[in-house]
């Protein structure tokens, strides 16, 4: 199935999550004047997280999204709910200056925080997303095993030890039928859900709390002052408050944020329903994805389907047979899925930034920004919605603390950013080859 049109009906990408899609509902297009004490600009994890923080707060809130709600990466990615952050050691480097000997227990502590986030909100507001907890950090080779054991002992240290444990390539094969791990770390506290229910659940929670969602609504312009307002084709919200969300899929404010972010192209199949074959594959049914740069990453499905990413793209332009180029990465992951239908492909624009540190700042005294988790975005877009509605409701000690990182700004934006970043991971493909 040719996953790159978009289905006329429901008006987003074709692919399994929005085949399957609990929640059918649709919000209107902003026609006219509307009042709000935040407009929020994107429909994705980073615009709902941050709605449903700020109407649980009684704020009234605007949210104005381009196409559907979780149309972008938000709705396609895939669906891995982990604790990796892969800006830490650049975050470390620039946060020691403020947060002194307290970085260490920041950065682990964050690791951890969306969790939290999403599993409280999917309890409260009783969201259907298949939520499963499981996972497992795959080891190709020994130098991967040593990052493996590094992560176990910070685990154990931190009171995380029955939640962890590193199998060696015998443990692997209890849990996979594949030939390809020497190892891994099992991860208990790690979770893998359906990313378009949860994102569409959350938007209904946000609605029911007061919150103004509008679709099908492009901004086209936002005006900055002391009454901020968002601009569309057929209106207007007047608010105290704006904040960008809209990561790589937004061409506004290029003044201040060209050059910030680049979109890599992630590509995901899923195959047909494998009935007994999914429990012989996987049979304690946990997430994987493996040590590498460029990595790849499954799971099942509640279907039992294999959905399976990776070899993501840094040029920036889509893949035109995704299936043709995952394939050999399933059937050489799992040979006994030789040859097996695959039902659904598609394609996604993950916001890449060059330290990859999440980008949080103001484009002026009542603009805010909050965009780039480099193929984390579950879990980060979580945390960031946190940080951000506190910050608009005034607690700005951990917005400013990612607020005062240094980021590079490339010239001339994506033209030269996406070359540059495709060589950068080629550099990083070859540094993987040694080590």
């Amino acid at each position: 199935m040719n996953a790159a049109a978009k289905n006329p009906t429901a008006q987003r990408v074709s692919s399994y999550y929005s085949a399957t899609v609990n929640d059918h509902s649709s919000y209107p297009q902003l026609r006219g004047t509307v009042q709000a004490d935040v407009a929020i600009i994107g429909g994705g994890f980073t615009g709902i997280a941050t709605a449903v923080e700020l109407a649980e707060r009684g704020l009234k809130v605007a949210l104005i999204e381009t196409h559907r709600i979780g149309w972008g990466a938000s709705g396609r990615n895939g669906g891995q709910v982990t604790g990796s952050l892969s800006g830490d050691e650049a975050m470390r480097g620039q946060m020691r200056s403020r947060l002194g000997s307290e970085v260490d227990d920041f950065i682990w502590q964050l690791r951890w925080r969306g969790h939290q986030i999403i599993e409280q909100r999917v309890q409260r507001y009783g969201i259907a997303c298949d939520l499963k907890h499981g996972h497992l950090h795959a080891a190709m080779k020994p130098s991967h095993m040593n990052e493996l054991r590094g992560f176990q002992a910070e685990a154990e240290r931190r009171g995380m030890g029955e939640q962890v444990q590193l199998l060696d390539r015998n443990g692997v094969a209890e849990h996979l039928q594949s030939p390809l791990y020497l190892g891994a770390l099992k991860n208990l506290r790690n979770l893998h859900l359906h990313p378009l229910n949860l994102c569409l659940g959350e938007a209904r929670a946000a609605h029911a709390l007061g919150a103004l969602l509008f679709e099908n609504s492009e901004v086209l312009d936002i005006v900055h002052g002391p009454r901020p307002a968002v601009i569309t084709a057929h209106g207007r919200v007047e608010a105290r408050q704006v904040m960008l969300a809209g990561d790589v899929y937004h061409k506004l404010e290029q003044k201040q944020l060209k050059g910030k972010i680049f979109p890599a192209m992630g590509g995901i199949v899923t195959t047909a329903p494998l009935g007994e074959l999914a429990a012989q594959i996987n049979p304690q049914d946990l997430a994987v994805y493996d040590c590498r740069f460029v990595l790849d990453y499954y799971r099942l499905t509640a279907d039992k389907r294999l959905l399976f990413g990776g070899g993501a793209n840094y040029s920036g332009k889509d893949s035109r047979d995704i299936e043709a180029e995952l394939r050999p990465c399933i059937e050489r992951t799992f040979p006994a899925l030789k040859g097996v239908p695959i039902d659904f492909q598609w394609s996604c624009a993950m916001g890449i930034v060059v330290n990859r540190i999440p980008q949080l700042g103001k484009l002026s005294d009542n603009v805010w920004y909050c965009q780039g988790y480099s193929g984390h975005g579950i879990a980060t877009s979580h945390i960031m919605g946190e940080i951000m509605a506190e910050a608009l409701t005034g607690t700005l000690e951990k917005f400013d603390t990612f607020a005062q990182c240094k980021h590079v700004q490339v010239p001339m934006g994506d033209w030269l950013g996406n070359p540059l970043l495709a060589a950068g991971m080629w550099y990083y493909q070859m540094l993987e080859k040694l080590r």
